[in-house]
């Protein structure tokens, strides 16, 4: 009989690890469980949001990419590490159990929300893919409203937005939007292109500090420069359906809170029973759970020592580590299945980059801090490569193409108009289950 392996999240890491598996392993079950046939490119839900790309120049196919592999159409809500069951919910909305001799954990991670009055009611997020296509419609739709309205209150309101995080996805998604925006507000006859206006919320003193104080900088003036209101040391503490108050005592009328602070590991991994840091799952450099050697994890959820760094420091939750992890787990689910020793972990980081709409970035590849046009330049060259489907480069490089020939489209969907935009409803954060949960799922559907 084959080795049953599950592999659990469809993203860099996920993905990567099954890929390889169907070459290391082509006689073993593979199964992949992710909700959606296709590999989202994170970094690229800014200019989703923006238009500048559609939805699926950021995404690769699954299936296309794993043809051995069985991709499981659904959510995997439980894990029992005792039985070797993991409980999936599928599309359909039914359960179906998967036993395993292996389990890969690699479910990424959601927004990390805090415990602020109407934030999980009015925040919204840009995190997955309908996130961002949804917000591309909502901002799309405050300018249309704002253009018809005669009231000057209800304009301006429409016409504010209030992103809060000054992290890499905050900034990227305030500055591509606000391009956009900026763009499309003269097109429409009424609409008073003044009136728009984009506020970054940050509660750190600089904007994305990891960069450094020169990029961080660089970063702040060409937001400001575009009329972009930055503002640093502050912090939201409420909000409801036609305002933000922030911690300095101001309340901004506003139909649009786009919440970017931060992101936590998928809640799946802190309802296994096994141990975690700062909601990460603890791992040993060869990616293995401690004494659950059948079991390892990698990605956003889990917390990979950083044999590069040294000390106590983790890897951090990037699509670098996601990708680079994935053929290590591989080779080492392989080598467990034959008796054979393991290896760990060890990258160093290749650097950041941030793509600020046209031809403003910032980037620090290999340490070496870059702005304005060589650092779009890096940026958009390292996407491309970070694709590494050829079909998904041409795809993408030619929709930069496209846009920069036609401008900015108009066009809103309004497929999505009846959704709440809340974040648990795209992110599905209220569906996971306890082990005691999943063990009861599991005998109910077997009675």
């Amino acid at each position: 009989m084959s080795a049953r392996i599950v592999v659990v999240g469809g993203g860099f890491a996920g993905a990567g690890v099954a890929r390889r598996l169907e070459k290391l392993a082509p006689d073993a079950d593979v199964r992949l469980v992710s909700p959606d046939d296709y590999l989202l490119y994170l970094p690229l839900l800014p200019q989703v949001a923006a238009g500048v790309l559609p939805p699926r120049a950021a995404v690769l196919s699954l299936s296309r990419r794993l043809p051995r592999t069985v991709v499981v159409p659904g959510r995997a809500v439980g894990v029992d590490l005792d039985a070797r069951q993991v409980l999936v919910r599928s599309i359909t909305g039914n359960h179906e159990v998967l036993d395993y001799d292996r389990l890969v954990l690699a479910p990424g991670s959601v927004t990390k929300v805090m415990d602020i009055p109407g934030l999980r009611e009015f925040g919204r997020g840009c995190k997955t893919l309908a996130e961002a296509e949804f917000l591309r419609d909502h901002v799309l739709g405050q300018l249309e409203v704002a253009n018809a309205s005669t009231d000057p209150d209800e304009r301006a309101r429409r016409c504010r937005f209030v992103v809060v995080g000054g992290g890499y996805a905050g900034v990227e998604t305030a500055a591509n939007l606000q391009r956009t925006t900026t763009g499309l507000a003269r097109r429409f006859p009424r609409l008073d292109p003044s009136l728009l206006q984009w506020h970054v919320v940050q509660h750190a003193r600089e904007l994305m500090p990891d960069l450094g104080h020169r990029l961080s900088e660089d970063t702040r003036r060409v937001l400001v420069g575009r009329g972009v209101h930055v503002d640093l040391a502050t912090s939201l503490v409420g909000a409801d359906d036609g305002s933000v108050t922030l911690s300095d005592g101001r309340r901004l009328a506003t139909s649009t809170l786009i919440w970017t602070a931060g992101v936590a590991p998928s809640p799946l991994v802190g309802r296994l029973g096994a141990e975690t840091s700062r909601g990460r799952l603890v791992v040993r450099p060869d990616l293995s759970v401690p004494d659950r050697p059948e079991v390892l994890a990698l990605g956003d959820a889990a917390a990979v020592p950083d044999l590069a760094t040294g000390g106590d420091a983790v890897c951090p939750p990037t699509a670098q580590h996601a990708t680079r992890q994935a053929p290590v787990a591989a080779a080492n689910v392989v080598a467990g299945l034959a008796g054979r020793p393991t290896r760990d972990y060890r990258h160093r980081d290749l650097g950041l980059v941030v793509d600020l709409g046209g031809t403003d970035a910032v980037a620090k590849p290999f340490g070496i801090g870059l702005a304005g046009a060589p650092a779009a330049a890096v940026t958009r060259g390292y996407h491309l490569w970070a694709l590494g489907a050829p079909t998904a480069m041409a795809r993408v490089a030619g929709n930069w193409a496209l846009r920069s020939v036609q401008g900015e489209s108009t066009v809103r969907l309004g497929f999505l108009t009846g959704s709440s935009g809340r974040l648990a409803e795209f992110e599905h954060t209220d569906d996971y289950l306890e082990p005691a949960q999943v063990r009861a799922a599991v005998a109910a559907r077997t009675e």
